[in-house]
């Protein structure tokens, strides 16, 4: 199936830890994190040092590994520091650091030999020269080009060594620009996507000013939603991750640092499914419809399959709107005696509201909430205040760390 590895990686997002997380409890193999510097996911999205360390115990205690962002473009100053933060995240567990500069791949192969560098896909990899000259650089693993196909990929494989890793993403948001290099919201905002503030200005409505008619805004096309002529689709390999596979690739990434816990647990747990059933054999029509159904249940733009078949492949119309066909509405915290489960409410639930449960134990378990009570025992009917704790009877399948949504619009009573 592939060189190098005996099993596929699967690489989940970690925007903070309660979604790193949900990304090991759902089965991811690695995850990444953008750390204090250098990292392409401002704000929201990165760790702390003392965080990462957090993070780098929580995935070995599972037997997994962290990856660390560190792929913006540093300028001199950020240069001068980085040995210093090459030798921390050495020193903190990090198995590996992503990094697209070629200066800042040289200088933390001087600073820290011994950590691991992964070449990002911000460095545009698309041909064997370019992957070999970064493996004699000493690097282990390339994140390849999004505009590779399939084709291309087996290529590459086949010209160059075995102990180099191949990444590619198969799932996610997709940059309309070229691997992700993209000056629009500079331009628009003043936050520069290659220095980690993106402003995702290329997924705004835009419209048509005639120049002799200041003030009025004509759609480019008639939609009563406006039109987002630049936004791309969101990436969904679901279908070929075999292919994938085949053509050599040793890491499935799924991208996703920005987005909720709700989704890189639904979408870790579908590729991990997915994967699973490949490695065993046990792939069905029906399975891979339920799998389907799984990532349509999480917020997403129209799907595509990327570039791995040459021109974009576009799965459905894409009409400028995220859609989800699921609500994520709770949290178990805890179980409790006499078959109860206590929930963190994110999103109103009901009594006799129809419920599912996203867990990595069981797929398409479903049960009707009834008996909410309060943390005071007393019943109420429903559960409309954000992270409040509430009780319910639940099957004793559904555990901690389970997550539940209801189904847009209810599919039973």
């Amino acid at each position: 199936m592939q060189t190098g590895s005996s099993r596929p990686e699967l690489l989940a997002p970690a925007g903070d830890m309660e979604r790193l997380r949900a990304a090991l409890r759902f089965g991811a193999d690695a995850v990444y994190a953008g750390g204090p510097m250098l990292q392409l996911r401002a704000g929201s999205a990165g760790f702390t040092m003392a965080s990462l360390a957090e993070a780098a115990g929580a995935a070995h205690a599972l037997g997994r590994k962290l990856y660390v962002a560190v792929n913006a473009f540093p300028t001199n100053d950020e240069l001068d520091r980085l040995p210093d933060y090459a030798l921390a995240l050495e020193a903190l567990g990090a198995d590996g650091v992503i990094v697209a500069d070629l200066g800042a791949i040289a200088t933390i192969r001087r600073a820290a030999p011994r950590l691991p560098v992964h070449v990002s896909t911000q460095a545009n990899c698309l041909n064997y020269g370019a992957a070999m000259a970064y493996y004699d650089m000493g690097c282990r693993r390339v994140v390849l080009a999004r505009e590779m196909s399939l084709t291309d990929i087996r290529r590459l494989r086949d010209r160059v060594p075995d102990d180099l890793e191949l990444e590619a993403f198969v799932h996610g948001a997709m940059c309309m620009a070229y691997s992700g290099r993209c000056m629009l919201s500079a331009y628009l905002t003043g936050r520069s996507a290659n220095r980690g503030g993106c402003a995702q200005s290329c997924r705004w409505s835009f419209h048509l000013m005639e120049e002799k008619r200041p003030g009025e805004f004509f759609p480019v096309e008639e939609d009563a939603a406006g039109t987002t002529i630049l936004s791309s689709f969101d990436l969904n390999c679901l279908d070929f991750v075999d292919q994938i596979l085949d053509a050599g690739v040793t890491s499935l990434k799924l991208e996703g640092r920005m987005k909720s816990p709700y989704y890189v647990a639904t979408v870790t747990n579908a590729y991990r499914r997915r994967i699973d059933g490949i490695l065993d054999g046990t792939t069905t029509p029906a399975l891979l419809d339920v799998l389907r159904s799984e990532l349509d249940a999480a917020s997403h733009r129209a799907y595509a399959s990327g570039f791995y078949f040459g021109a974009m492949k576009q799965h459905a119309p894409d009409d400028g709107t995220y859609r989800q066909d699921c609500v994520f509405v709770g949290t178990v915290v805890d179980r409790l005696p006499e078959g109860r489960a206590r929930v963190e409410a994110r999103n109103r639930i009901r009594e006799g509201d129809a419920l599912e449960v996203l867990s990595p134990n069981a797929l398409g378990l479903r049960f009707v909430a009834r008996n909410l009570t309060d943390g005071a025992g007393n019943p109420i009917e429903a559960a409309n205040v954000p992270m409040m704790r509430f009780d319910l009877d639940a099957p004793p399948e559904v555990q901690p760390g389970d997550l539940l949504r209801i189904r847009l619009p209810q599919p039973f009573t």
